[in-house]
């Protein structure tokens, strides 16, 4: 996920309720519209056209790569921004750039940003509040808030039938909760003697996959049973997220020893078997189209800093242009839904900003999950 600073996403309920930030202070900007600050330019790597989505002069974050944050049919894009003084959830139009403030947030965490289903609402936290906003009305509803003496565990989802994912640790343990969107009641489905993160729900199925830092990545059934750690290889474990058709989870690899390469690899929960997809130019973070045919990778290396696309039948790279970011894990790249835009986090030009680029002369169209 893009380089979200931790004290956004960290809040314990008794600090918000401190905090000297009121939501009223933000109000007179929400729902006015920003004008874009699109800026094209040739990649100086590549000569491939990129286009800079916000103003490096502010900060602009990509939520967790693991959430929806883009139209189906390439409409919008939902990000943060702190440009009114604040970070702020946003929507972008993606067809003339011009953006508009959702929120009026005292605390928001930028990375739990995430689209329903349904694409006319979104939730986030704002501290230890979790809220759901209509993005036609800009109307905002707290759903649920992190009880005293908890605080919230890195990274937060929305499962496809609408319910939130959340770890809520104290004492150095940990439990995941489920958080029912209508009514707002939570119920935990597991817990464990460590602090667990970024719980993501499998599509078209009852169960949560979840990390124990970068040791190993765990999955439960949602009633709690067959909570199981999965057979992955030897090594620390790098951003991991399912299959858009939630068969397998597909992570990245990172050796012991630093002079091996990177490799990308595919876990299937159900065969209890795990593979190697391809080795990578040293990937720091990585995206998949629909199919998983095609993925896009934030390279670390230093000499080579690039965005790449990698075909799974042929192993082969091809670079699309620079990064440059400062850490390659905030570039955290993503498709959008038909496979023809690819969208990334970096602060090469100032502060962190939101870039495009076209890649449909390269990646074979794909029809957007329902």
């Amino acid at each position: 996920m893009g380089a979200v600073p931790a004290a956004f996403g960290r809040w314990t309920r008794r600090n918000f309720l401190i905090s000297g930030l009121a939501p009223w202070a933000f109000a007179e900007q929400k729902g006015v519209p920003l004008p874009s600050a699109w800026h094209r330019y040739s990649d100086p790597a590549t000569e491939f056209e990129v286009l800079r989505l916000t103003d490096p002069g502010h900060s602009c974050w990509l939520p967790a790569y693991y959430n929806r944050v883009l139209a189906r049919r390439g409409g919008f894009l939902l990000y943060a921004s702190d440009e009114t003084g604040s970070p702020q959830a946003c929507r972008m139009d993606l067809h003339n750039g011009e953006s508009y403030r959702l929120t009026e947030a005292a605390h928001l965490d930028a990375a739990s940003i995430a689209m329903l289903p349904d694409e006319r609402s979104f939730c986030c936290w704002d501290g230890p509040a979790l809220v759901q906003i209509a993005m036609s009305n800009l109307r905002t509803r707290q759903v649920y808030e992190v009880a005293e003496g908890w605080e919230r565990c890195p990274g937060a989802s929305l499962a496809d039938d609408g319910t939130a994912l959340t770890g809520e640790t104290r004492d150095g343990a940990s439990r995941l909760r489920v958080i029912g969107l209508q009514k707002g009641g939570a119920r935990t489905v597991t817990e464990v003697p460590w602090i667990l993160s970024h719980p993501q729900a499998r599509p078209k199925r009852a169960q949560i996959l979840y990390r124990q830092a970068d040791e190993g990545l765990w999955l439960v059934n949602s009633d709690g049973s067959q909570n199981r750690k999965l057979p992955l290889a030897g090594g620390r474990i790098g951003p991991a997220r399912w299959s858009p058709d939630g068969r397998t989870v597909l992570y990245l690899n990172f050796p012991d020893d630093p002079t091996e390469l990177h490799a990308l690899r595919e876990c299937s929960p159900d065969q209890n078997t795990d593979k190697l997809v391809a080795r990578t130019s040293q990937f720091a973070h990585f995206g998949c189209n629909t199919n998983t045919s095609v993925f896009v990778g934030a390279s670390q290396n230093r000499a080579a800093p690039h965005i790449l696309i990698l075909l799974r039948l042929t192993r082969r790279e091809l670079s699309l242009c620079e990064h440059r970011a400062s850490n390659p894990a905030m570039v955290a790249p993503i498709f959008s839904a038909d496979s023809q835009q690819i969208f990334f986090e970096s602060d090469r030009d100032g502060k962190p900003a939101i870039y495009r680029i076209h890649v449909e002369k390269l990646v074979e169209e794909t029809e957007p999950e329902s």
